[in-house]
């Protein structure tokens, strides 16, 4: 059954195992309480045993070979069971002087024959014999079952070690109940239990002075002998009293396994402090939170009458559900639908299971009221089942039964505390999906076919259509691609039509035939270049040609065909800098795959096939199972170059020209055909010889010489008159102000330092820095501004520029932010730019005013624009680099 909806896949981790203190933090959680006087010392008496249990675990593990193979001679006869184990005997014992020293002493204190035989004195005083009990012959049992079944005992003791380390015995419960069954169709379970017997006493005879140890040791190998006699748990089932409703079952492994949660049951031998607990516990089903705590609200009456037994749980319940403070809570602000959401929360205990379930209780809600819908559900058959009358309601979630597929997304939610400050239902909205039609969105993205290379894609923002849900899309979902020529040829249709060539209507296609001739010369240049612009997307440069020299060397000689040369290509480093190593795996599949075969993936399940291949193999492997893969060879086999043979509708479009083709193509009427014959010519010439230098050179031309007409202020004791130190010094305050200083009312705050520079005492640095410094400037640039709004006013001042990228923003921001504003301007005046750029006697300038320039954009936009008018933040528009992140 197909599915067109869903509700979300919320992150669920069950534990695998729990502690001592997880245990009590997770009760005292659940209550909403503070750590008990004894919960605390149970903690503080696991921390200090911490030592004692990772010295029992080291110990037994030490000697686990040794303690497997006492067990098995006692339920093995006719050979000698310890040359079955699977890890080598040579070391029963650990590399150090001391556990060497008491292991030697441990085995010569239970050594023995090992195989002696059969034993008949197989337990202590006190041990009976299980029923149906029989020595097993090791050559009868073959060599693969006695490997299994010391496995297995290995196996119980590694779970063992796990459990003393915990503190806890629910690892031991959750793995070991139901075994029995399980061996007793392989083995004996009789014979397994005696094992288990004879390790436990070898176990304790290993710390022969150890009391603590051996109880330790002995409490927990009771706990694996009395699960592993118990049998197997019967599955819980999930009872429904509705024929629209599935019965769901749900192993008790699973539920053994889940939180623990306590269940509240109001007794009349309970305490006083026992039944106020009862009573919190329904304040929190009921109104998610202690009332008395929060809001010191309390229902005194009702609660003398339950805690006397002249009212149930259930009404009181029922009470506290009618109360105006319910109503005002969980009713009056929202919406019907999401009320009757909430109320099966609070008061069975989980959502809502079907669109006719909703219809049923939103019924009883528009036509009778709130009081009749919480009168329905505690008046229900369920309830009575759960909870009867005395039992609080609880969160029937993950681990306390099973939940169903269909809406366990919104079922998880709705268990979260922040559930009721979503006011959006749904449920309600889930089941409407599922009755409607598949919409014409995409799982990854608002549009139900996108690009070539946006099927795994990831949109992290999207400012289309917010309101608008992706759909659900399983993993047999295929988006459709068009196919150049008629759709008879679709190999989806007609598989054998892969190789089929279409003279007039498809795309060029290039092969190489092996033949020596002098017009086949001309066709492997032609040939080369093809393989090129398919395999890289463009021609390469010179730079780049050197790695592959090998490559192309090899297929001109005729040494490798078509097939081989693409495949040393793809794995060359040229197209892993190009399509592997910048992206993250899926997109990086999706451009290798339109390079390689010629079209996009079909939907998550290819996706996911060479997702695995990566994983596992590595990409190499993943080159060669697209190159070797049946499609590749019979579309291309091994002389034909890969083309396009399929794409997406969105990239047909985008291929065509705009609204401006027409005024393009008026524009091209005067233009001779020679003479555009004669520009391709040239400019495929051009392309021929590219490289990285020339590149360069390229981007360079159109340069004005506006940079080298800048003005540069320089201080030179020897050369400078009276006059030029003076303009120096109204340029530094052009500089660091943004204006000439004369515009400011400073008093005489730099009279001093005017006096000190003008008689050649300090240089521009020092002035530069103490400018930054002053007080002036922390109360026009620093003071008003945020942070990073300071950061980029201080690279624009002191360093010339806008800052570089995130990366040197938060540099400077954790300089700022913990050492302060003089720190920050005097690692900008005193960095290793600065002293490289304008050592001590030259004013900062607008350093970036033409292109190129990395920063050239934010530099020109911090520059032309006014400070007073302005404060948006320049944010550098860069992409992510290393560096950058």
């Amino acid at each position: 059954m197909s599915s067109n909806a869903s509700a979300g896949s919320p992150l669920v981790k069950p534990k695998l195992y729990r502690t001592a203190s997880m245990s009590a933090i997770m009760q005292a959680e659940q209550q909403d309480r503070f750590l008990q006087l004894g919960e605390l010392n149970e903690i503080v008496a696991f921390l200090n045993s911490g030592s004692k249990r990772l010295e029992i675990a080291n110990v037994i593990s030490n000697n686990s070979n040794l303690m497997v193979s006492k067990a098995a001679d006692k339920i093995f006869v006719g050979g000698s069971p310890i040359s079955y184990l699977e890890k080598p005997q040579a070391s029963f014992l650990d590399s150090n002087e001391s556990s060497k020293q008491m292991s030697d002493t441990q085995a010569i204190s239970i050594s023995g024959d090992v195989v002696s035989g059969f034993s008949s004195n197989i337990f202590n005083a006190g041990d009976i014999l299980p029923p149906g009990f029989k020595p097993i012959n090791v050559v009868r049992y073959g060599s693969t079952r006695m490997q299994k079944s010391l496995r297995d005992l290995d196996w119980f003791l590694r779970y063992l070690t796990y459990a003393i380390v915990a503190g806890d015995t629910n690892i031991l419960s959750v793995n070991i109940r139901g075994l029995r069954e399980l061996i007793d169709n392989a083995c004996s379970s009789a014979a397994a239990s005696v094992a288990l017997r004879e390790m436990r006493k070898v176990a304790v005879t290993l710390f022969d002075n150890d009391s603590a140890s051996q109880e330790l040791v002995k409490e927990y190998f009771n706990v694996i002998i009395n699960e592993f006699d118990q049998s197997r748990l019967s599955d819980k089932l999930r009872k429904r009293a509705s024929i629209d409703l599935q019965g769901l079952k749900l192993p008790q492994s699973y539920a053994m396994a889940g939180i623990l949660k306590p269940k509240f049951v109001m007794k009349s031998s309970l305490s006083a402090d026992e039944k106020n607990t009862v009573v919190k516990a329904c304040y929190r089903q009921v109104f998610e939170r202690d009332i008395a705590k929060a809001y010191n609200i309390q229902f005194s009456g009702l609660e003398s009458q339950v805690k006397t037994g002249q009212l149930s749980i259930k009404e009181f319940v029922r009470a506290l559900g009618k109360s105006s403070i319910y109503r005002q809570q969980f009713h009056e602000n929202f919406v019907d639908s999401r009320v009757v959401e909430l109320s099966f929360k609070h008061f069975l205990g989980r959502g809502i299971s079907s669109l006719e379930e909703f219809q049923k209780y939103f019924a009883i809600l528009s036509s009778n009221g709130l009081y009749s819908l919480i009168d329905s559900l505690l008046n229900s058959l369920e309830y009575s089942d759960y909870f009867g009358e005395e039992t609080v309601p609880y969160f029937r979630d993950l681990g306390q039964e099973a939940q169903e597929s269909k809406n366990w997304g919104a079922q998880i939610a709705l268990f979260n505390y922040s559930a009721v400050f979503r006011k959006k239902p749904q449920f309600i909205t889930l089941f409407s999906d599922y009755q409607n039609n598949l919409p014409d969105q995409h799982a990854y993205g608002l549009t139900n076919d996108p690009l070539v290379t946006q099927f795994g894609a990831i949109f992290p923002v999207n400012l289309f259509n917010l309101t608008a849900r992706p759909a659900f899309f399983g993993r047999d979902t295929r988006r459709i691609l068009l196919r150049f020529g008629p759709g008879i040829y679709n190999q989806l249709s007609n598989p054998k039509v892969r190789a089929q060539v279409l003279p007039c209507l498809g795309p060029r296609i290039f092969s190489f035939k092996a033949n020596k001739s002098k017009k086949n010369i001309v066709n492997l240049d032609q040939l080369k270049r093809a393989v090129y612009l398919r395999i890289f997307g463009r021609f390469l440069y010179s730079e780049e040609l050197v790695c592959i020299k090998k490559f192309e060397e090899q297929f001109c000689s005729g040494k490798c065909s078509v097939r081989d040369f693409v495949r040393s290509l793809a794995k060359s480093s040229v197209f892993r800098a190009l399509y592997w190593q910048p992206l993250y795996i899926c997109k990086a599949i999706e451009y290798i795959h339109v390079r390689l075969l010629g079209r996009p993936t079909y939907g998550r399940q290819e996706i996911d096939q060479y997702f695995n291949i990566v994983y596992k193999e590595g990409y190499y492997t993943m080159i060669d199972r697209i190159i070797d893969s049946r499609e590749y060879t019979e579309t291309f086999g091994s002389s034909i170059v890969p083309y396009e043979r399929y794409l997406t509708s969105n990239t047909l479009i985008s291929r065509k020209l705009g609204s401006n083709s027409v005024h393009n193509n008026r524009s091209l009427k005067g233009i001779d055909s020679n003479n555009l014959a004669n520009i391709n010519q040239s400019v495929n010439k051009d392309n021929r010889n590219l490289s990285i230098f020339n590149l360069k050179q390229r981007v360079s031309q159109g340069v004005t010489s506006r940079r080298d007409q800048l003005k540069i202020f320089e201080f030179c004791k020897e050369k400078n008159q009276p006059a030029d130190t003076y303009q120096i010094l109204r340029a530094i305050y052009r500089q660091v102000f943004e204006r000439d200083i004369n515009t400011f009312t400073v008093g005489d705050e730099f009279h001093n330092l005017e006096k000190a520079f003008l008689l050649n005492e300090i240089t521009v640095q020092e002035v530069i820095e103490y400018l930054g410094c002053s007080k002036l400037y922390t109360k026009e640039f620093y003071q008003p501004y945020p942070n990073t709004k300071v950061i980029e006013l201080g690279t624009k001042h002191f360093l010339g520029r806008a800052p570089s990228n995130q990366a040197e923003i938060r540099y400077y921001n954790q300089i700022l932010a913990s050492q302060g504003q003089v720190s920050f301007i005097k690692t900008l005046v005193n960095s290793i730019e600065y002293t490289a750029l304008f050592g001590k006697n030259i004013v900062p300038y607008h350093r970036f005013p033409t292109l190129p320039a990395a920063n050239f954009p934010n530099t020109q936009k911090l520059y032309n624009s006014l400070l007073k008018q302005s404060t948006q933040i320049i944010v550098p528009s860069f992409g992510n680099s290393v560096g950058n992140q």
